[in-house]
């Protein structure tokens, strides 16, 4: 963007949340965009450029969606500095572009309101005329134009062609720009408030009509959709599908990922002089970093069927009919996206937390976060799995190690439900705020906008954990490298380095749980990511990285109890750097990971033990 001018024309895309605003954003500046943070705070800036029809360069923001500028979440609040320039290094906007659903426009028409008392200019861009068009709907533009005292013009975001009109009217108003004094806004009284809604009923009367049983299909899917009983098993049978997706199209992908990596490191080995600067770029970034991407493809199709449920308009339905479950325990229906993305990993699911408005419930989803089994546990679950229990079928047709993977799943959402409930008896005592939400209509999504966004999410998520897991890698790699073995060393090397040595200081800590000195030895690299710790322990064993002959070792080694309660300190194990570090961004604050850290710790220390006596007493 540094070759646009510094004084370019910029218009900011205000709107409800599953208002298609990030759609229309998509098709007006297609890939001339950059995600950042904005100054100061953890929402991400989405930034666009676009030439005008009249060729003008201009800079389109789309800001988080929200209901009001009061500013009851991070991200209303960001909309509300963001248009008001109250962020560091920004100035106020110079147009505000409304984003309203035309089939369901009174919550947007509050927004539009509130919004041109800032004084700044406002227009209102109505979207998805065509399916209010095809509902029956009649909107007067001419007269809710008059009634606002604001430009209305008709949008189409998932259609070619469908942003021209508005992009003619900014044009006009980019020509028309005039110095306008300071943004001047206060938050609405409630009497003002009341007021405002009666203003809006009144509009509604005035310029819109709505047929009889127009919402009847809609009413009739959400008595299946909202059903308690049908409405859950539909939502099971939707989460069954995705995580089938996620782990069945993941794994070409995957697989080329990691035999990408593993030829580079080869290459490096083969064609690097042996040393220190060779083992640095192989063992060590090479094989950290790609530990990492190697699960890009899986978190990229859950965030795929996420947008995508998103824009049609079903994942708030599925947060509406989760509420009914999870309030009990002091959770945000909103928890339930965040906690669905925590299956990937944690550190999406923490960052979309910021669409719960309570600020307690939201900490709340964060702390609970990673007792979700993300995906970085598999590699680590399946050797355990697969070297100590049979491969045969309960029933006939039932596999027993899927069962105990299910199992490891199930407890880990378990005890997440248990751990809220503590917070929220011990931490955060009080009454829950009700779940109150505007359910959005159902409409076609733009397959553009969904893989515009999951590219985004790709280059967030990889721009976030990956400099701290490289960072990680690099430390990890010097503490199990030096000193290197002495002169006639029978050992392998590592039993010589730091990493060694830490890791027969652990040991008495760790033995009433059944963990010997190379399990603790694995548990350093797995503070840098989960998975690293199998490769830990197939270094530790002198077995390189071969899984299978590492499955075979410590099915001999170890003992039944001590491979039930390594299973069980992964349930629970707080050992993922990147993770801490975005729970540190995201509340500002060192408390919160401190605290994730300790109690996670605790619980997987007490249920190891449980879980290694029991076996020991029952074996």
């Amino acid at each position: 963007m540094s070759s646009w001018p510094t004084d370019a024309f910029r218009f900011a895309l205000v709107g409800n949340p599953n208002c298609g605003k990030t759609a229309l954003f998509n098709m007006l500046t297609g890939k001339r965009q950059k995600v950042a943070n904005y100054p100061g705070v953890t929402v991400e800036s989405k930034r666009g450029r676009l030439i005008t029809p009249a060729g003008r360069k201009m800079v389109a923001i789309d800001l988080p969606g929200t209901y009001s500028l009061r500013g009851r979440s991070p991200d209303e609040a960001v909309t509300r500095n963001a248009i008001l320039g109250k962020l560091a290094d920004e100035s106020a906007m110079d147009l505000i572009v409304c984003i309203a659903d035309a089939t369901n426009l009174r919550l947007s028409l509050r927004l539009v309101l509130e919004l041109k008392l800032t004084g700044i200019p406002v227009m209102l861009a109505l979207n998805m005329v065509d399916i209010a068009t095809a509902r029956g709907i009649e909107i007067d533009m001419t007269r809710l134009s008059e009634r606002l005292g604001i430009p209305v013009i008709p949008t189409i975001a998932v259609d070619k062609g469908g942003t021209a009109d508005l992009l003619e009217a900014i044009d006009k108003a980019a020509a028309e720009k005039n110095t306008a004094s300071a943004p001047n806004w206060h938050e609405q009284t409630a009497d003002e408030v009341r007021t405002t809604h009666l203003h809006v009923n009144r509009i509604l009367e005035d310029c819109v009509t709505i047929p009889a049983g127009n919402d009847v299909w809609t009413r009739r899917i959400d008595n299946v959709l909202l059903h308690p009983v049908w409405g859950l098993l539909v939502l099971l049978m939707v989460l069954f599908l995705i995580f089938q997706a996620v782990f069945s199209w993941s794994t070409p992908a995957m697989d080329a990922i990691k035999a990408g990596f593993d030829a580079a490191g080869e290459y490096v080995k083969l064609n690097f002089p042996t040393g220190m600067l060779s083992s640095l770029i192989a063992d060590g970034i090479l094989a950290g970093v790609g530990s990492v991407i190697v699960f890009l493809p899986q978190i990229l199709v859950l965030f795929f069927f996420i947008i995508l449920l998103e824009d049609f308009g079903y994942m708030a339905r599925a947060a509406f009919l989760m509420d009914r479950i999870i309030g009990g325990v002091g959770l945000h229906g909103r928890s339930f996206i965040p906690l669905l993305s925590s299956f990937a990993c944690a550190i999406p699911g923490i960052m979309a937390t910021r669409v719960i408005d309570n600020r307690r419930q939201r900490l709340a989803t964060i702390m609970i976060a990673p007792l979700m089994t993300c995906s970085a546990r598999i590699p680590v679950y399946t050797l355990i799995i697969a070297a100590f229990v049979p491969d045969t079928h309960v029933l006939g047709f039932v596999n027993l190690q899927g069962i105990v993977m299910f199992g490891l799943y199930a407890a880990g959402i378990i005890s997440a439900f248990l751990v809220a409930w503590a917070f929220r008896l011990f931490v955060w005592s009080g009454k829950s705020e009700p779940f109150i939400m505007e359910l959005p209509s159902y409409k076609r999504p733009s397959l553009r906008s969904v893989g515009i966004n999951v590219v985004q999410r790709a280059f967030v998520f990889l721009q976030r954990a990956g400099t701290t897991i490289l960072s990680m890698m690099i430390l990890i790699w010097f503490l199990a490298t030096v000193p290197g073995a002495p002169e006639g060393a029978t050992e392998p090397a590592i039993h010589y380095s730091f990493a060694g040595m830490i890791g027969h200081a652990l040991q008495p800590l760790l033995a009433p749980i059944g963990f010997n000195w190379q399990i603790a030895v694995a548990l350093i690299p797995g503070m840098a990511a989960r998975e690293v710790a199998v490769g830990a322990m197939a270094t530790v064993y002198a077995l390189g990285n071969d899984e299978s002959s590492l499955g075979t070792t410590i099915a001999t080694h170890w003992s039944l109890g001590t491979a039930l309660a390594l299973l069980a300190w992964y349930v629970f194990a707080p050992q993922c750097a990147s993770t801490l570090s975005v729970v540190r961004r995201e509340t500002n604050s060192w408390r919160w990971p401190l605290a994730m850290f300790a109690y996670l710790t605790a619980l997987a220390y007490i249920a190891a033990w449980i879980v290694y006596h029991t076996t020991l007493l029952l074996t």
